[in-house]
């Protein structure tokens, strides 16, 4: 049977610590499906198809990385799917409790859905979206965090 992982999140962008995770899982899962869901407590700044479209830049040479999109709950686009496991990043103590409370609560709505944790490079913990996002606004270099350039941003 195919070891399917799915790495959930809004990615808006995805960041040099979501490669580093992503990284960590490529070996234990024969496919690691990219899956960007639409978040309504997060104000998206750039579409689902640009997002889309890094990854796959990024990943274009990795046949074991593939890039989808969904609605809903992220466990039922893994069983759509047949993926058997999600794969969560813990930056932080804080990001270890949310992720321990998601989990326990996918686990209760499917049940045959596994959440593997990787840990984040000491050198990506500080990196998130919410910060690149934040720097790209205002102007400031963004390049440390991403590994493609963000659009100019629009007056």
């Amino acid at each position: 049977m195919e070891k399917i992982a799915v790495f959930a999140g809004s990615f808006c962008p995805f960041t040099k610590g979501h490669e580093d995770i992503l990284q960590k899982a490529l070996p234990l899962f024969d496919r690691v499906v990219v899956a960007i869901g639409h978040n309504f407590q997060k104000k998206d700044l750039f579409s689902v198809e640009e997002r889309m479209q890094w990854i796959r830049e990024i990943y274009a040479d990795n046949p074991k990385v593939e890039v989808g999109s969904y609605q809903g709950l992220t466990v039922d686009f893994c069983r759509q799917i047949g993926a058997r496991y999600m794969v969560r990043g813990l930056r932080n103590a804080a990001d270890y409790a949310a992720e321990q409370e998601m989990a326990l609560v996918n686990r209760k709505l499917n049940p045959e859905v596994e959440t593997v944790f990787f840990l984040s490079d000491p050198d990506c913990a500080m990196i998130s979206s919410s910060l690149v996002r934040e720097l790209w606004s205002l102007g400031a270099d963004y390049a440390p965090f991403l590994s493609y350039k963000l659009p100019e941003k629009k007056a």
